[in-house]
């Protein structure tokens, strides 16, 4: 595809469409994806259809600053994010272990963005551009907005805003405030003014500029060192992340005072449309293609997101705290348009790979009173038991599904990520559960109970381990019923908080019952913003201020991982010592419901006769 259907990415770029200059420099930490599944993609069109001149500086090198002089020096400002994931989980697995791909960049290769990429890029534009308003934003400067635990140093860190020397910092679903921020800098407002945007965060001397009800947690010193303070403060961040009832939330460091504003409230379904419908060209930008291509693309190209929001609100996910747990959807026409578009594309093959988002089958606010009184501060919609009030009719998801089945060209449409399976089961009609296992499951359904003990579960957030054993069931029916062969897959995490060596030992004993030997498992990754990564840090469930047990030694999450793969050959010598020091020795043997045989058996020495 042609370059200039891009947003430029050079010089050369911008003579092609006849500018001298532009208005904003848009930097981000992964490869030039126009796609709408990629935040530099979407705040980049979103200021092109307000008007703006934008250029995208992808990757840069950020070693000087060479790179972010190329295109000149943009009249308003910069504005910077460090890509779709956070730049430390992008680079090292929960081992902590350098990564050795990347799939956001070109060639799949690792190595192309700086650790805490955007304090790095921050201080190089800063450097280039003198005077020169800095905006940071994305999932990184989002859930590092306030004084926040940092799992690769093991420490508590401030707000990246400090860190970075940002004048403003954007948080959650960014297209609103930032397009506020651009047309307010272009009109000639001083940065230094631009204090009563929802959605953003700034520094101050003290709250006197904050237009909001407010209220102030524990301060950087307190909490770096005081882990109940850090606790009480996660506490107040996540009740306050609400965007009917939210106040800004103050936090001082040193003498100088954070101010996170109350969150902007989630798009609607028609100003959903107005992003999702802009130009992208759906393709990597084609300056890549002689480094490789950037498999970031691969399972979203033929992909629709059709939601925000998750009031699921899992203890270890970022989304309830980025995305927030209001949810809002696409309307039905704006979706059929965005496939009835790629279903003309030369790669199409006639499969909708995904309808999905944050999570697949929410179409709305989990109940009516949401929109007016936001949502509960004290309780989860859905776990360990669904709520009362909670509205599980899946009609409107099952009508969108319908219609995009019967679009010509569209030979199968596919759900892959995130059913939650508990509301799934909530469906007072049953169509939608019925209709997925006929019609949308590709070979096997990807499901997330990631437990089996429920005290467990309560730490996650989680539905307890009874539901999914119905949801399982349901599913066997069905399959059964249409005469499909088809698996569930079913994610597990070893190591959370909470869990002991006992009750990894629980897991893998019920897995092995099942029949089930999972080849990938999910250690616990502390990452920032995480309600589960306060636990991990200090100790104590921040909604009950109740110990909780945590698995931070490095040989016990071993351990853990091992139970939860016990059947290969190289994880035997750990199951061994896992059971030992749980007190599960009548698991090691020779009956059918042991999960590995003696070290003896294993030496060739063979199994004494009685």
């Amino acid at each position: 595809m042609d370059r200039q259907h891009f947003l430029p990415i050079s010089k050369a770029d911008m003579a092609d469409r006849g500018w001298e200059e532009y208005d904003f420099l848009l930097v981000s930490g992964d490869a030039y994806i126009d796609h709408p599944g990629f935040g530099a993609a979407v705040i980049g069109r979103v200021l092109e259809a307000a008007g703006h001149r934008v250029a995208i500086l992808a990757q840069p090198n950020w070693h000087n600053t060479a790179a972010f002089l190329e295109m000149g020096r943009p009249r308003f400002g910069v504005f910077i994010g460090a890509g779709n994931l956070d730049s430390m989980v992008a680079h090292y697995t929960a081992a902590k272990k350098p990564r050795s791909e990347d799939a956001y960049s070109s060639g799949n290769k690792a190595g192309l963005r700086p650790d805490r990429a955007a304090i790095v890029y921050a201080g190089r534009a800063r450097e280039a551009f003198p005077g020169l308003p800095v905006v940071i934003g994305g999932l990184e400067a989002s859930l590092r907005r306030f004084a926040h635990y940092d799992y690769w140093s093991d420490k508590v860190r401030r707000s990246v805003l400090f860190d970075s020397k940002a004048d403003l910092l954007v948080y959650g679903m960014g297209e609103a405030a930032t397009a506020d921020i651009a047309a307010r800098l272009k009109s000639g407002t001083p940065v230094s003014e631009i204090r009563d945007i929802k959605g953003t965060a700034y520094i101050a001397k003290d709250g006197a500029d904050c237009p909001f009800s407010m209220l102030e947690c524990a301060p950087f010193e307190k909490v770096q060192t005081d882990k109940q303070a850090y606790a009480e403060a996660t506490r107040m961040q996540v009740t306050e992340h609400d965007p009917v009832r939210g106040r800004a939330v103050l936090q001082r460091h040193g003498d100088r005072l954070l101010v996170v504003n109350p969150p902007m409230p989630p798009l609607d379904g028609p100003a959903l449309d107005r992003v999702y419908d802009l130009p992208y060209t759906r393709e990597v930008h084609p300056v890549y293609a002689p480094l490789g291509r950037v498999p970031a693309i691969d399972e979203v190209r033929f992909s629709v997101i059709h939601n925000r929001g998750c009031f699921g609100d899992c203890n270890f996910c970022s989304l309830s705290f980025h995305q927030g747990r209001m949810v809002s959807a696409r309307t039905h026409d704006s979706v059929v348009r965005e496939v009835e578009a790629f279903s003309k594309h030369p790669s199409f093959k006639g499969y909708v790979h995904d309808v999905g988002g944050p999570t697949a089958n929410f179409r709305r606010p989990s109940c009516a009173k949401q929109k007016k009184h936001g949502l509960c501060k004290d309780k989860k919609c859905l776990a360990p038991v669904p709520c009362k009030a909670l509205d599980a009719d899946h009609t409107d998801y099952l009508q969108l599904l319908r219609k995009l089945r019967q679009i010509p060209g569209v030979k199968k449409v596919f759900v892959r990520s995130g059913i939650r399976y508990d509301f799934l089961l909530q469906d007072p009609s049953g169509e939608c559960f019925a209709e997925l296992v006929h019609y949308h499951i590709s070979g096997q359904l990807k499901v997330a109970p990631e437990h089996i003990v429920d005290r467990v579960l309560d730490c996650m957030g989680k539905p307890h381990a009874a539901v999914y054993d119905k949801f399982r069931e349901k599913y066997r029916r069905l399959n059964q019923k249409y005469d499909k062969e088809q698996y569930l897959v079913p994610y597990l995490m070893s190591s959370h908080p909470g869990c002991t060596l006992k009750d990894a030992v629980s897991l893998a004993e019920a897995l092995h019952k099942q029949g089930r030997h999972p080849e990938q498992v999910q250690d616990f990754y502390p990452t920032p913003g995480t309600v589960s990564t306060c636990m991990y840090h200090t100790g104590l469930d921040p909604h009950t201020m109740q110990p909780v047990h945590v698995a931070k030694e490095g040989r016990e999450r071993t351990l853990q991982r091992a139970l939860l793969q016990w059947r290969r050959p190289e994880k035997k010598k750990q199951v061994l010592e896992a059971l030992r020091k749980a007190g599960r020795e009548d698991l090691i043997g020779f009956h059918k419901w042991c999960l590995v045989k003696p070290e003896a058996h294993a030496k060739g020495r063979g199994r004494k006769k009685p």
